[in-house]
Protein backbone atom coordinates (compact mmCIF):
# COMPACT_ATOMS: atom_id res chain seq x y z
CA UNK A 1 0.00 0.00 0.00
CA UNK A 2 2.93 2.07 0.43
CA UNK A 3 4.47 1.61 -2.60
CA UNK A 4 1.81 2.60 -4.06
CA UNK A 5 1.20 6.15 -2.37
CA UNK A 6 4.53 6.58 -3.33
CA UNK A 7 3.94 5.85 -6.88
CA UNK A 8 0.25 8.47 -6.85
CA UNK A 9 2.74 10.77 -5.08
CA UNK A 10 5.67 10.04 -7.68
CA UNK A 11 3.09 10.73 -10.60
CA UNK A 12 1.71 13.57 -9.62
CA UNK A 13 4.52 15.80 -8.89
CA UNK A 14 5.77 14.49 -12.69
CA UNK A 15 2.66 15.82 -13.54
CA UNK A 16 2.85 18.91 -11.88
CA UNK A 17 6.10 19.99 -12.96
CA UNK A 18 5.22 19.13 -16.59
CA UNK A 19 2.16 21.20 -16.71
CA UNK A 20 3.59 24.38 -15.05
CA UNK A 21 3.32 26.88 -17.02
CA UNK A 22 5.86 28.99 -19.30
CA UNK A 23 8.26 31.72 -17.56
CA UNK A 24 8.42 35.04 -18.79
CA UNK A 25 11.30 34.83 -19.85
CA UNK A 26 10.23 31.51 -22.42
CA UNK A 27 6.94 33.52 -23.38
CA UNK A 28 9.00 36.62 -24.35
CA UNK A 29 12.11 34.73 -26.29
CA UNK A 30 9.08 32.74 -28.66
CA UNK A 31 7.16 35.67 -28.81
CA UNK A 32 10.28 37.61 -30.01
CA UNK A 33 11.27 34.65 -32.82
CA UNK A 34 7.80 34.31 -33.75
CA UNK A 35 7.44 38.20 -34.49
CA UNK A 36 11.19 37.94 -35.99
CA UNK A 37 9.78 34.80 -38.31
CA UNK A 38 7.00 37.01 -39.51
CA UNK A 39 8.55 40.10 -40.23
CA UNK A 40 10.78 38.37 -42.07
CA UNK A 41 8.00 36.07 -44.51
CA UNK A 42 6.51 39.71 -44.86
CA UNK A 43 9.91 41.25 -46.42
CA UNK A 44 10.06 38.23 -48.92
CA UNK A 45 6.01 37.89 -49.81
CA UNK A 46 5.40 38.26 -53.45
CA UNK A 47 2.55 40.06 -52.83
CA UNK A 48 4.10 42.80 -50.64
CA UNK A 49 2.80 46.06 -50.36
CA UNK A 50 5.08 49.02 -51.18
CA UNK A 51 5.10 50.23 -47.95
CA UNK A 52 6.22 47.25 -46.21
CA UNK A 53 9.37 48.39 -47.96
CA UNK A 54 9.58 51.05 -46.00
CA UNK A 55 9.22 49.92 -42.07
CA UNK A 56 12.02 49.67 -40.08
CA UNK A 57 14.06 46.51 -39.85
CA UNK A 58 12.57 44.21 -36.92
CA UNK A 59 15.35 42.28 -35.70
CA UNK A 60 14.74 40.99 -32.29
CA UNK A 61 16.86 39.94 -29.80
CA UNK A 62 15.65 39.99 -26.62
CA UNK A 63 19.22 40.52 -24.76
CA UNK A 64 19.99 43.56 -25.93
CA UNK A 65 18.43 46.63 -24.17
CA UNK A 66 18.02 48.62 -27.38
CA UNK A 67 15.60 45.96 -28.20
CA UNK A 68 13.20 48.00 -26.04
CA UNK A 69 13.55 51.34 -28.48
CA UNK A 70 13.10 49.17 -31.47
CA UNK A 71 9.69 48.04 -30.36
CA UNK A 72 8.61 51.30 -29.81
CA UNK A 73 9.67 52.56 -32.95
CA UNK A 74 8.31 50.05 -34.89
CA UNK A 75 4.38 50.31 -33.28
CA UNK A 76 4.88 53.96 -33.72
CA UNK A 77 5.46 53.77 -37.41
CA UNK A 78 2.60 55.64 -38.98
CA UNK A 79 2.33 53.59 -42.05
CA UNK A 80 0.84 50.47 -43.61
CA UNK A 81 -2.57 50.59 -41.47
CA UNK A 82 -4.09 49.36 -44.59
CA UNK A 83 -1.63 46.11 -44.84
CA UNK A 84 -3.42 43.47 -42.36
CA UNK A 85 -0.31 41.81 -41.62
CA UNK A 86 1.57 44.12 -40.77
CA UNK A 87 -1.47 45.61 -38.27
CA UNK A 88 -1.22 42.03 -36.47
CA UNK A 89 2.79 42.15 -36.47
CA UNK A 90 2.52 46.03 -34.72
CA UNK A 91 -0.04 43.90 -32.38
CA UNK A 92 2.19 41.25 -31.43
CA UNK A 93 5.42 43.69 -31.23
CA UNK A 94 3.25 45.60 -28.90
CA UNK A 95 2.25 42.91 -26.87
CA UNK A 96 6.06 42.10 -26.68
CA UNK A 97 7.21 45.12 -25.24
CA UNK A 98 3.98 45.68 -22.62
CA UNK A 99 5.00 41.92 -21.18
CA UNK A 100 8.62 43.14 -21.31
CA UNK A 101 8.68 46.70 -19.47
CA UNK A 102 5.65 45.18 -16.97
CA UNK A 103 5.05 41.50 -16.46
CA UNK A 104 8.69 40.71 -17.12
CA UNK A 105 10.64 43.37 -15.77
CA UNK A 106 12.16 41.68 -13.00
CA UNK A 107 12.95 38.81 -14.99
CA UNK A 108 14.71 39.90 -17.72
CA UNK A 109 18.66 40.63 -18.24
CA UNK A 110 20.03 42.45 -20.91
CA UNK A 111 23.33 41.66 -21.70
CA UNK A 112 24.25 44.54 -24.01
CA UNK A 113 23.27 47.68 -25.00
CA UNK A 114 24.50 47.39 -28.74
CA UNK A 115 22.05 48.90 -31.45
CA UNK A 116 23.76 48.44 -34.26
CA UNK A 117 23.82 44.75 -33.49
CA UNK A 118 19.81 45.31 -34.11
CA UNK A 119 20.25 47.38 -37.10
CA UNK A 120 22.51 45.52 -39.09
CA UNK A 121 22.35 41.30 -37.67
CA UNK A 122 24.47 40.18 -40.95
CA UNK A 123 27.45 41.68 -39.16
CA UNK A 124 27.22 39.91 -35.79
CA UNK A 125 27.17 36.05 -36.92
CA UNK A 126 26.64 34.58 -33.61
CA UNK A 127 23.08 36.86 -33.26
CA UNK A 128 20.67 34.82 -34.69
CA UNK A 129 21.66 31.50 -32.66
CA UNK A 130 20.24 34.18 -29.76
CA UNK A 131 16.82 33.88 -30.70
CA UNK A 132 16.60 29.89 -30.86
CA UNK A 133 14.48 28.46 -28.56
Amino acid sequence: MKMLLRLIALLSAVLLVSSAPPTCYSRVLSLSKEITESFRDLQTSKAVDPCVEMLPRLYLDIHNYCVLAKLRDFVAYPRCERVLEVSALKEKARSLYTIMISYCRRDLVFLTDDCSALENPALFPAAPSIIQS
